[in-house]
């Protein structure tokens, strides 16, 4: 079918960005190896690697549509509504930006350390990436009670409805990501159908991509007032 031709392509540029790019699997490996520094990795194409990159994939173009149909919507909303009535951003926002921009700085640390075969550094990077993401959500339930405090709820206006949907569904993609964290932290590769680095590796680019999207909200929030 040609939409599963398109989804194998896609899972192989995936895997080929991931170092796999034709090389053989090491002699006496079955395929299915587990940890890093004498894990073996998976063969290119094996089955679980593929779902597992398809499945991050397909969230990842899932969530930008949802997230560039609501921002059309928000600023259609901002030229046409005469009673639209902006939402000041708390400062709290900022921190967290940067909170969430440093995870990703731990997270491909991480991931440099694994590639030398460095497993406790990588856990230890790993782990610090999990603590910001959680910082990095309470920081957005402070800036929540905080416009809750001054009076500005969802219902409120136009402006805060689309603050709150922005900033929660981001939050709650976000925890999806931190499940991801957690799965490459706490399995036990040895005996896992795909590698720590492929894990590690597809799990980077949705955590990235979250915190480009965050990006991208707070600048359209912040200029479209």
């Amino acid at each position: 079918m040609p939409g599963t031709t398109i989804l194998e392509d896609i899972e192989l540029i995936i895997e080929d960005i991931g170092g796999g790019g034709g090389k053989k699997p090491p002699t006496g490996g079955d395929g299915y190896g587990g940890d890093a520094g004498g894990d073996k990795r998976p063969r290119r194409g094996s089955p679980p690697q593929r779902r597992f990159a398809t499945a991050i994939l397909l969230a990842i173009i899932s969530i930008l549509v949802l997230f560039l149909t609501l921002s059309v919507a928000f600023i259609a909303l901002k030229v046409t509504s005469p009673v639209w009535s902006a939402v000041h951003l708390p400062r709290v926002l900022w921190l967290n930006t940067v909170i969430l921009i440093a995870s990703s700085w731990t997270l491909e640390r991480a991931r440099s350390r694994l590639k030398v075969s460095d497993v406790p550094s990588f856990r230890a990077f790993w782990r610090a990436t999990v603590v910001l993401g959680l910082l990095f959500l309470v920081g957005q339930v402070i800036a929540w009670w905080q416009l809750v405090r001054a009076g500005v709820y969802i219902a409120s206006n136009q402006a805060s409805s689309f603050f709150y949907i922005f900033t929660a569904a981001h939050a709650l993609h976000l925890l999806g990501g931190l499940a991801a964290l957690l799965y490459v932290a706490l399995r036990q590769f040895e005996a896992a159908k795909v590698s720590r680095d492929i894990a590690a590796q597809v799990t980077s680019y949705y955590w990235h991509f979250m915190d480009g999207l965050w990006v991208f909200l707070l600048a359209l929030l912040y200029l479209v007032k």
